[in-house]
C-alpha cells in the first residue's frame, strides 16, 4: 500500500475554458494522463465541444466531469446562449467545493467562472490556483483594433472586462499562478503580480511511438523526392500565415519544385479562403497544399515527411508570450526547423541547435529554408539534436513532475511537509 506521507495525493477541481473531451496536450496529457496516472484525483467543469442540448456527467482521466450543453452556431444570439450555459455550469462550483472533497480549485483561462472560484474558495477555505495559458484580454483587444473580430465592439468590451478581472481580481486573489512562458511571467509581473507567485510551465510533448523515435526515412503523405516545408497549426488571420506564402514565392526562385504544406484550419469562416486568394494573387497556388484539419496522428505524418518545418510567430506582445507547441513537436520528431526570433523559439533553437532562428522577414526565412533543402545531411543532424533536447527537457513526464511538486506545495501536501508532520 502506498504511504500517503511519502507519496501524497492531490484532490483537485479544475474549471477550464477547454471543451470536453479535452484535446490540448497541456490538459489531455499533462493532467489527464501524467498527473492522473500518479494517483491524483482531478475532477473537471467543462463545456461540450459537440453540440448538445442538455448537460451531463462523464468520467475522464480517472475523474468526474460536469459537462455543460453547447451549440456550434455562429450567430450572436447563439454565442450568447452558449456562454450563458457555460456560466450556469461554472456556478456549480459553489456546491462542489463545500465540504472536504477537494484540496484546491484551479481555474484555467476563465474569467466569470474564475470570479465564482475566488468567492467559493474564500467561502470554504480552499486554495485557489489560476492557470493562464494565453494573454486573452490583450488578444481580444488586438482583434478588435486590427479589424479581425466578428463583433469588434463586443471584443473590445470583452478585452477590457477580462483584463480588469484578470489583473485586478483573479491573479491578486490567487494563491499561485501558472503561466505559459518566462516571457508571460515577466509580462504578468509587470501588471503588479509578485514574481514569487508565478511559475512558467511551457508546452511539451507526449513521448508516444511517433514522438520518441527518429523520423522514418520513407514518406507516407508527401511524394518521395519532392522538396517541401511544412507548417502545423492554426490558419487564423491573426497568425499572419500569408507570410509563408510570400516566403514560398522567394523559395521557388531558387528551388522551383518546392511545395508548402499547411496542416490545420482557420479559426473563423473565411480564414482559409483568404489564404487561398493570397496564394492565387502571388502566383503560388500550385505550390501550396491545404490539408485541412486532421487527426493528430495524420497531421504528424506530414511533419514526419517534411524536409523542413517552419514556425513563424508574428512579432506582437500577444504572441511573444506564447509557448509554441508546434516547435517542440517538430523537434521531438527529429525535424530541422526555421523560426523567427520569438523569445521561446530563440531559447529553444539556441539551446538545442535544431535549426535556424532568423528575423521575421520573408527573405531571411526563405534563405534559411533553401539552405536546409540543399543540405539534407545538415538538416538531419539539426533534427537529431532537436529530438534529443525535446525528449530530455520537454516531455510531459518531466513537466508533470515540476507541476506536481508545486501543486503539492500549494496544497500543503509536499513530501517535506508531510514527513515533518508524521
Amino acid at each position: 500500500m502506498i504511504d500517503p506521507r511519502v507519496h501524497p495525493r492531490l484532490r483537485l477541481l479544475v474549471l477550464s475554458s477547454d471543451t470536453f473531451p479535452p484535446t490540448r496536450v497541456d490538459v489531455s496529457v499533462l493532467f489527464g494522463e501524467e498527473l492522473a496516472g500518479r494517483g491524483h484525483r482531478i475532477d473537471w467543469i467543462l463545456q461540450s465541444e459537440a453540440e448538445c442540448a442538455r448537460g451531463y456527467v462523464a468520467h475522464w482521466g480517472g475523474g468526474q466531469v460536469w459537462v455543460a450543453p453547447s451549440n456550434n452556431k455562429h450567430s450572436l444570439l447563439a454565442r450568447l446562449a452558449k456562454h450563458a450555459a457555460g456560466i450556469r455550469n461554472d456556478a456549480r462550483i459553489f456546491s462542489l467545493l463545500r465540504g472536504d472533497r477537494y484540496d484546491a480549485i484551479e481555474v484555467k483561462d476563465k474569467f466569470i467562472g474564475g470570479l465564482f472560484a475566488v468567492l467559493a474558495a474564500r467561502l470554504y477555505g480552499k486554495r485557489f490556483v489560476y492557470w493562464l495559458s494565453f494573454p486573452f484580454p490583450e488578444f481580444y483587444l488586438a482583434k478588435a483594433r486590427d479589424g479581425l473580430a466578428p463583433y469588434p465592439l463586443l471584443y473590445r468590451l470583452r478585452g477590457m472586462g477580462c483584463g480588469f478581472l484578470l489583473y485586478r481580481v483573479l491573479l491578486p486573489a490567487a494563491d499561485h499562478v501558472f503561466v505559459q512562458s518566462e516571457q508571460m511571467r515577466r509580462d504578468v509581473a509587470a501588471q503588479g503580480i509578485p514574481l514569487s507567485k508565478l511559475t512558467a510551465v511551457p508546452m511539451g510533448i507526449k513521448l508516444d511511438g511517433g514522438m520518441s523515435a527518429p523520423a522514418p526515412t520513407s514518406r507516407t503523405r508527401i511524394p518521395a523526392g519532392q522538396p517541401c516545408f511544412v507548417y502545423l497549426g492554426t490558419l487564423g488571420r491573426e497568425r499572419r500565415i500569408d507570410f509563408l506564402l510570400r516566403t514560398l514565392a522567394r523559395v521557388l526562385r531558387d528551388i522551383p519544385e518546392t511545395k508548402l504544406y499547411l496542416v490545420g484550419k482557420g479559426e473563423q469562416p473565411g480564414d482559409e479562403e483568404y489564404l487561398q486568394q493570397e496564394a492565387q494573387r502571388l502566383g503560388v497556388s500550385s505550390a501550396v497544399v491545404f490539408t485541412g484539419q486532421l487527426l493528430r496522428q495524420q497531421a504528424l505524418q506530414y511533419v514526419q515527411d517534411a524536409d523542413v518545418c517552419v514556425s513563424p510567430f508574428y512579432p506582437t506582445p500577444v504572441l511573444n508570450s506564447a509557448s509554441p507547441t508546434k516547435l517542440v513537436e517538430y523537434m521531438a520528431m527529429g525535424k530541422a526547423v526555421v523560426a523567427n526570433t520569438h523569445p521561446v523559439q530563440k531559447l529553444l533553437i539556441e539551446a538545442s541547435g535544431c535549426g535556424y532562428c532568423v528575423p521575421y522577414e520573408e527573405d531571411a526565412f526563405a534563405g534559411a529554408i533553401v539552405k536546409l533543402l540543399r543540405a539534407p545531411e545538415l538538416a538531419r543532424a539539426m533534427g537529431e539534436r532537436g529530438r534529443r533536447y525535446a525528449v530530455e527537457y520537454r516531455s510531459y513526464g518531466v513537466i508533470a513532475s515540476g507541476v506536481e511538486r508545486e501543486m503539492l506545495r500549494i496544497a500543503g501536501k509536499d513530501v517535506a511537509a508531510a514527513s515533518a508532520s508524521a
